[in-house]
């Protein structure tokens, strides 16, 4: 109405001013009903113009008079909706905070307001059921559900959830089955399908399941990857306990085909080089483990590669140790590894040079161990039952506890293998079952003498003498007469202390 008023006073205002650029007002009559009025031909124009618009107003009032039940109705409908969305919103709040009781009052408050979104008060009305602890509303709202196209996805989901919290675990899968079946892109459904596939260690399944995920785009090929692998090094463990030729050659398949997916998966490399070796493909055996160190050392990778031969030298087997070292030389393991292969050649010196290659790294047991090692090899016996002491005390590694005491890699349970494909699917990182549990481990502590030698050269870590833990001679009944007898015990060779004793305790002594 504004923009018509508008309209009709800019048109006004060019007719008068048409008018007065001629320079003659003009002049106009009007005869109606016997009465004759005289004007301008500018006035007429004006008068003309200024009816024309309380005309349109008069008739803009009449409408909006007509148009006011329509109105009453439309603010109505807004109010409900408004007071609707309120509801829906607090009543799901009010569900996902567990407070079932407020979220079944807004859920009825919804449905009474909310007549246009009758999919979100249903869903509402189920979840609010579940945080009131009411199994049967709420599996009666979830079937509601499945009687709308919409909608049946979200009832599969509900009442699968349900089931699972009821122990219907067959239930539950079929559920799961079912939304899977309808919908390409139900993620969830097929993580539950998975999970119940590999808590049944059924392998193969798994694998069909992950090839229709990748096929779907449920998960990027990255995931799908690592998940095939960690999946055929299970079927693989699973397979390499028959004694069937045919069987042990599906192993052999499987974890070489996982090896080549994820080269950096160390149980599946560890496995297919140690199948490969028991079927007379050493060589095959050595680049699956070279080009795994390459990607990811592991301590399991260069145990394996130091028993794929048995009839070499340590010179032999510790230069074939060297050249895997030098796969990833600045690596961790890889500078273990050349403390490991010098020891093993008989390299004292170049050993202990290499074990000052670990001086930065956090001491653990293994470390501690290696260095105990070095120690013993150099010479210096007090020095490494020092080194044991502490290792005793230290860290173990979690990358070590996947060695069972008799040197075993990865020994896993169907349960451990399980939970390692979906840990390594996802996030490409091993899990360590065996340290989890604190089971035993292959010892990272060499085995030493526990006693020290008599007058032995005793050196703590840092050059200085130590302070030995004293002893009843009590304990020991007319000792001390023998040794009044006794030559006296040659002085401390740095000067500084008492005499050392003839007899030193061999209990465990703390580490400095």
């Amino acid at each position: 109405m504004i923009r018509a008023g508008l309209v009709i006073l800019i048109l006004c205002a060019a007719a008068v001013a048409a008018i007065a650029m001629t320079g003659d007002a003009g002049h106009a009559q009007v005869v109606w009903l016997g009465w004759r009025a005289d004007m301008t031909a500018s006035a007429a124009v004006i008068i003309v113009l200024f009816g024309a618009l309380l005309a349109a107003l008069f008739w803009r009032t009449v409408l909006w008079i007509l148009a006011a039940p329509q109105r009453a109705a439309r603010t109505r409908a807004e109010s409900r909706r408004r007071q609707a969305n309120e509801a829906l919103s607090r009543g799901f709040l009010a569900a996902a905070a567990g407070d079932g009781s407020e979220a079944r009052r807004l859920a009825q408050k919804a449905a009474e307001l909310a007549e246009e979104t009758p999919a979100l008060v249903r869903v509402l009305a189920a979840q609010a059921a579940e945080a009131a602890g009411d199994a049967p509303a709420a599996q009666a709202a979830y079937t509601a559900m499945l009687g709308f196209p919409e909608m049946r996805l979200a009832g599969h989901k509900g009442l699968m959830q349900l089931a699972l919290s009821q122990g219907l675990r067959e239930t539950a899968l079929r559920h799961a089955q079912e939304a899977f079946n309808e919908t390409r892109s139900a993620r969830w459904a097929w993580r539950a399908l998975l999970e119940s596939r590999l808590d049944a260690a059924e392998w193969g399944a798994g694998l069909e399941l992950v090839k229709t995920a990748l096929d779907r785009k449920i998960v990027p090929p990255v995931t799908a990857e690592r998940a095939r692998a960690a999946l055929l090094a299970a079927l693989a463990a699973q397979l390499e306990t028959s004694r069937d030729p045919k069987v042990r050659g599906q192993a052999l398949d499987s974890a070489v085909e996982a090896a080549k997916l994820q080269p950096g998966f160390a149980p599946g490399v560890v496995m297919a080089a140690r199948l490969l070796a028991a079927d007379g493909k050493a060589g095959r055996a050595t680049a699956t483990l070279e080009n795994a160190w390459k990607t990811a050392p592991h301590p399991a990778l260069w145990l394996a590669f130091r028993d794929l031969k048995t009839d070499e030298t340590p010179r032999e087997r510790g230069r074939r140790l060297l050249d895997l070292a030098n796969q990833n030389p600045d690596h961790r393991e890889s500078r273990i590894l050349h403390v490991e292969r010098a020891l093993i050649a008989g390299e004292t010196a170049t050993a202990a040079a290499a074990m000052a290659t670990l001086d930065t790294e956090l001491l653990t047991a293994r470390i501690a161990g290696l260095r105990a090692r070095v120690a013993f090899a150099c010479g210096q016996p007090d020095e490494a039952r020092l080194w044991l002491t502490r290792g005793l005390d230290a860290a173990q590694e979690p990358d070590w506890s996947d060695l069972d005491p008799e040197g075993r890699a990865f020994a896993y349970q169907a349960s451990d293998w399980a939970r390692l494909v979906i840990t390594y699917a996802e996030t490409g990182a091993l899990i360590h079952p065996r340290f989890e549990r604190r089971e035993r481990s292959l010892s990272a502590l060499p085995d030493l003498p526990i006693a020290y030698a008599d007058r032995a050269a005793f050196i703590t870590e840092g050059g200085f003498d130590p302070v030995l833990y004293p002893v009843d001679d009590e304990a020991y009944g007319d000792e001390d007469a023998a040794e009044e007898t006794a030559p006296a015990p040659a002085p401390n060779r740095r000067g500084g202390g008492r005499p050392g004793r003839g007899r030193l305790a061999s209990a465990p002594r703390s580490a400095k």
